[in-house]
């Protein structure tokens, strides 16, 4: 395994071998051996081993990948398997990186949860805009057909399994699981209240799982060594490695493997190269743009796993670390996110409907100069008022970002309002064409 002072490529060893890409490339390195293994497995082993991993889904929500798979019904009606490739989250771009470098590992494991959970049939649905990754596994499928991997009795063990693509139509929104259902069922992308879960009603009303990209690539790495050497990697309750996409004012951006409780100063500082000369940390996003923000002061004591982030009040998300420095406005930056979140609502609640029409509006009254004082409080108002509110978790992700930059940076929303320009660049902004 390649090991360098501060990375562990446990999913990535071989993600800097271009033919790692196609389906000898990926042979050569160990490819599909475990999916022979894993056929020769009872089905319940697979879901216990995959349980007693620990391995909590890595899209967002961290919940027990081996308990999801267990809620499935006892029955004999057709269950789907749907891989959430759909990639919304501002900040995320690991999942796009494992389908281009390495589509035979989501595949295989892909074949293995199929097999794990009963399922004949499987869905990738990738992001709209992701053409290179949907063609690297389009091709990735045809060889996995044509070797035998995919289809009728795999490998003479009886069990038949089909795999497609869908391309989503470029909503944030089908990245909920509901949502991603009614997309891939030909209706409008907006969530559906739960119960019934997907487990038990999903796909075509059939138990269905949906789990991330990175979630399932791990199911072939937990066959592969066994849950109690997989566990040796991350902390107690948050188990394994993970992958995170840094982005925003470090030197060296990317995506980085490393252990769960990983520190998150040594992610921004020896990871990521820091800062460029003469800027200083001010704030991190640690977990795409709906986790709330943390300050340097919090980002310096914290380790990247669930726990810990939970316990600081924010969360892990998808991964997504976005770095801020002492040169940005967070005016400026909750604008940005409040017009995506605005942007990306269904329209389905209204709480979501119009509270992320008044944040984005607000925000962007006081960016353009024209702030009121009772505009801070009304913010928080607003925010509070969306808060578990709404059938899926958008409008949550609208409002804790608002609630925490407001809080934690109140002086600079002050500042903008009091003098109409920015307290650390010095000017207003024009106000959003979108208004």
């Amino acid at each position: 395994m390649q090991q360098t002072s501060s990375e562990t490529k446990y999913l990535t060893e071989f993600y800097h071998l271009p033919e790692f890409k196609g389906l000898e490339g990926y042979k050569k390195n160990g490819g599909y051996v475990d999916l022979e293994k894993a056929l020769k497995m009872q089905p319940q082993q697979i879901i216990d081993e995959v349980k007693t991993s620990g391995l909590r889904g890595r899209g967002g929500a961290g919940f027990s990948t081996g308990m999801k798979w267990g809620f499935l019904p006892k029955n004999d009606e057709p269950r789907y398997l749907l891989c959430n490739a759909d990639e919304g989250e501002p900040g995320t771009f690991k999942d796009r990186m494992m389908m281009e470098k390495a589509p035979h590992q989501l595949i295989e494991g892909m074949i293995i949860s199929g097999y794990a959970i009963n399922s004949k049939k499987s869905y990738i649905y990738v992001r709209g805009e992701y053409d290179e990754s949907i063609n690297t596994l389009a091709t990735a499928i045809q060889e996995a057909y044509k070797a035998g991997y995919l289809g009728k009795n795999i490998l003479g063990s009886g069990f038949d399994h089909d795999m497609d693509i869908y391309r989503g139509a470029g909503a944030y929104i089908c990245g909920e699981e509901t949502g991603m259902i009614s997309s891939l069922e030909g209706l409008k992308g907006q969530p559906k209240l739960k119960p019934p879960f997907p487990a038990v009603q999903g796909y075509l009303r059939k138990p269905t799982i949906v789990n991330n990209v990175e979630t399932l690539a791990v199911v072939k790495y937990v066959i592969r060594d066994g849950a109690a050497a997989y566990k040796k990697y991350g902390t107690e309750k948050s188990t394994g490695t993970k992958l995170f996409s840094l982005s925003g004012n470090v030197t060296k951006p990317g995506n980085y493997e490393v252990p769960l409780g990983y520190p998150l100063k040594d992610m921004v500082y020896t990871l990521g190269g820091g800062f460029k000369p003469g800027r200083k940390l001010k704030a991190v996003i640690p977990g795409g743009s709906s986790a709330p923000v943390m300050t340097a002061e919090e980002a310096m004591k914290a380790t990247l796993d669930y726990e810990c982030l939970a316990q600081m009040g924010t969360m892990l998300g998808s991964g997504a670390i976005i770095v801020i420095d002492d040169n940005q406005c967070m005016v400026e930056c909750l604008a940005n996110l409040m017009h995506f979140y605005h942007h990306e609502s269904c329209g389905q609640c209204t709480p979501c409907r119009e509270g992320t029409g008044w944040l984005d509006k607000i925000v962007h009254s006081i960016l353009a100069g024209k702030g009121r004082m009772q505009d801070i409080e009304l913010l928080i108002k607003v925010a509070d008022n969306m808060k578990g509110k709404t059938i899926c978790a958008l409008s949550d992700a609208a409002a804790l970002p608002v609630l925490s930059f407001v809080t934690k940076f109140r002086e600079e929303f002050e500042y903008f309002v009091r003098e109409g320009k920015s307290k650390v660049k010095g000017v207003a902004y024009v106000a959003h064409n979108s208004h």
